[in-house]
């Protein structure tokens, strides 16, 4: 029986530990994402003096890319509160 209970904890532990070390990476990701998102921004702010379709095209792609980053850190950030028990859906 002990050592059915000392497999049960290494086991528990073990995954613990992984959960720790994602939840710290996922902290990471979510600053890179958030800084990512800001230079991005601060680039599709600058006006376009050029008709190229090529580079509006682009500018394009790199829109949907800001808008790509915002809807993974939205989703990561789900992700966690669900994990810490918080409901995002609902009200206070």
């Amino acid at each position: 029986m002990s050592i059915l209970f000392g497999a049960a904890t290494y086991y528990c532990l073990k995954f613990a530990n992984k959960l720790l070390v994602m939840a710290d990476s996922l902290e990471t990701t979510l600053d890179v994402l958030d800084d990512t998102y800001g230079r991005i921004s601060v680039v599709l702010a600058i006006p376009l003096f050029t008709d190229n379709d090529e580079v509006k095209k682009v500018i394009a792609d790199i829109d949907r890319c800001r808008v790509a980053v915002l809807e993974t850190a939205r989703i990561l950030t789900t992700i966690d509160e669900s994990a810490d028990g918080v409901d995002s859906d609902e009200e206070i």
